[in-house]
């Protein structure tokens, strides 16, 4: 029977079905255990029978004895599963190309050898190496340009590890001992390998790429306010290298003349707030060769210590300069500047224009309201002209009103009876002070007016006197 391992990469959910029973022969007795795995791929469908032997009967085990049931197992049951794992996907890989154990192994070994020989084909530009240019003393080689060793200038700090591994094996090639003339001049081939040995180990390429002997020119020659040329072209690769030691990635990018005022406040905020992982410790003194006194070492590394602090500090003001003084040739930053102060102005000529059509609709109030006052003087004063002519006709009239009441009533025998004789001084005075009372009583023009029709009709009527009485 084929045993089959059952890996632990393997899941499933199911019940065992066993059935067990005691009798005669125990020892005989050979119990079997079945899986069914159904697998929702019906090319996948299984069935596995495990058989083991049970341990020999204790001695006081006797054949002929009775047998005795101890206890029933429950019925067996099927249950759909889904088998995952590396063993179950070999399985169904063989099973899918009809391959033997031996023939899979084959197969994927070829597989391997061909992933690696594709990663050995990757791109990559040699650069040739003047060693004439480079460090040669094995004893200098803390101050020696590492990626120009390997020929890896172009790429510096972005050169991946299997670029790094690829210029060092052309390194090797060209330069190893073996090849040379005199085979004991390995000084160079020493330089090689100390330089791979420090550019593949993460920790010591950090501390080197902090220090890059063949990038520290390009620190030096930063541009500054007097710079001519693009500004974008001129500061975009600065603030690039300057990135790469940031603990936060990615870096904002400088950006072009049409990013928003957003984006150019965050890349100025980033960088002056920027949280550098770069050391100087590859720039520490070894104590003097061949000591080894504690104190001479702990001496040392404390001046290495207050040494890296200082060069840190510089670094730092450094990199703060620099951006001080991209800040203040950006042209972004003076339109920016110019659109505040012309949001500002814009407020403020606002704010005066308020202010001033303010005053004008008050003046023009004012002056309506002056204006108005005016003209309501002079309908008043118009309206008491009119009123005193008004008064001065109505004067007038009653005053001929009266006169002509006074005229009607002397004419006519002073309104005595028609039949009387001429009115004597006494009775004229008795009829003037009865014509006072009736005047009395009729003091508008409209009223006299009246008294003086009704008079002027009594006289044409010849009964005067009687509307006079009745005038009373």
């Amino acid at each position: 029977m084929q045993r089959i391992p059952l890996s632990s990469d393997c899941q499933c959910q199911g019940d065992l079905a066993s059935g067990l029973r005691r009798e005669k022969g125990y020892e005989n007795f050979v119990p079997q255990f079945y899986l069914v795995l159904s697998s929702t791929q019906p090319s996948y469908n299984m069935s596995l029978t495990l058989d083991f032997l049970l341990p020999p009967p204790p001695a006081s085990y006797k054949a002929d004895q009775a047998s005795a049931v101890h206890g029933a197992l429950s019925a067996p049951t099927d249950r759909l599963i889904e088998p995952v794992g590396r063993h179950f996907l070999a399985h169904a890989r063989r099973k899918t190309h009809n391959r033997t154990f031996s023939e899979d192994e084959m197969h994927q070994a070829q597989e391997k050898a061909n992933q690696v020989v594709e990663e050995e084909t990757v791109e990559f530009e040699y650069e040739d190496v003047d060693i004439t240019n480079v460090n040669q003393d094995p004893t200098q080689w803390k101050s020696q340009d590492n990626y120009a060793v390997l020929g890896l200038t172009k790429l510096r700090y972005n050169a991946t590890e299997d670029q790094i591994k690829k210029a060092h094996r052309r390194m090797v090639l060209l330069h190893h001992p073996d090849k040379k003339a005199d085979k004991n001049d390995d000084a160079f081939f020493k330089c090689i390998a100390k330089a791979y040995d420090t550019l593949m180990n993460p920790v010591t390429r950090r501390q080197y790429d902090s220090v890059d002997f063949g990038m520290a020119w390009l620190e030096e020659d930063a541009p500054n306010a007097k710079s001519k040329g693009d500004f974008y072209e001129l500061w975009r690769p600065v603030f690039e290298r300057e990135g790469r030691f940031s603990t936060k990635q990615p870096v904002p990018s400088l950006g072009d003349a049409n990013s928003p005022k957003e984006e150019v406040e965050a890349f100025y905020d980033f960088f002056y707030n920027m949280d550098s992982w770069r050391t100087f410790e590859w720039l520490d003194k070894e104590g003097a060769e061949g000591s080894d006194n504690r104190d001479d070492k702990r001496y040392q590394e404390k001046k290495n210590r207050a040494q890296r602090a200082q060069l840190k500090k510089e670094d730092n003001a450094r990199l703060r300069t620099l951006v001080d003084t991209c800040l203040s040739v950006d042209p972004r930053i003076a339109i920016f500047k110019a659109e505040d102060k012309k949001k500002r102005n814009a407020k403020k000529d606002a704010k005066a224009a308020a202010d001033k059509a303010a005053a004008e609709a008050a003046a023009k109030k004012a002056e309506e309201e002056k204006l108005a006052a005016a003209k309501a003087e002079e309908d008043a004063k118009a309206a008491a002209a009119d009123s005193k002519k008004a008064k001065e006709m109505a004067k007038r009239i009653i005053k001929k009103e009266k006169k002509t009441l006074k005229a009607i009533v002397k004419d006519n025998n002073y309104a005595l009876a028609a039949d009387a004789a001429p009115a004597t001084p006494a009775e004229i005075d008795t009829q003037l002070f009865k014509l006072d009372d009736i005047l009395a009583k009729n003091k508008t023009a409209e009223q006299l007016e009246a008294l003086r029709k009704s008079f002027e009709k009594a006289v044409a009527d010849k009964n005067l006197n009687e509307v006079f009485t009745a005038a009373l």
